[in-house]
């Protein structure tokens, strides 16, 4: 972090906190969903392609995490030298990786389905 600048008010600087700390909320939580279904084909019968599925949950996991620290020390940053808030990479980082991981879990599951 940066010392340029003057000190922004604290209730501002709490509420960039609280927004880093939802967003490693989130990705703990894509986390240990990812290794919850990574882990079910060692525990189930469920089959390989579906364990994978956790595979990008996890990698999303990590771009989160290190977006949502990125996005902290830019808005402080941007608070003390008075400069408008960036935007966020994570805001179109995670709605684009659930929506792919979605998708293609959806596609999996037709196709064994349809194969049925």
């Amino acid at each position: 972090m940066t010392d340029n600048g003057e000190e922004p008010d604290p209730r501002w600087s709490l509420a960039n906190e609280r927004t880093l700390l939802a967003y490693i909320r989130t990705s703990l939580s894509l986390l240990v969903g990812g290794l919850a279904i990574a882990a079910s084909h060692a525990v189930t019968d469920t089959p390989s392609w579906l364990a994978a599925l956790g595979l990008p949950l996890i990698a999303l996991s990590a771009g989160v995490s290190l977006s949502a620290r990125e996005r902290f020390f830019a808005t402080q940053r941007a608070m003390r030298l008075g400069e408008p808030l960036p935007m966020p990479r994570v805001a179109t980082l995670l709605p684009w990786g659930v929506a792919m991981v979605a998708a293609v879990a959806l596609v999996l599951g037709a196709v064994v389905v349809a194969s049925d």
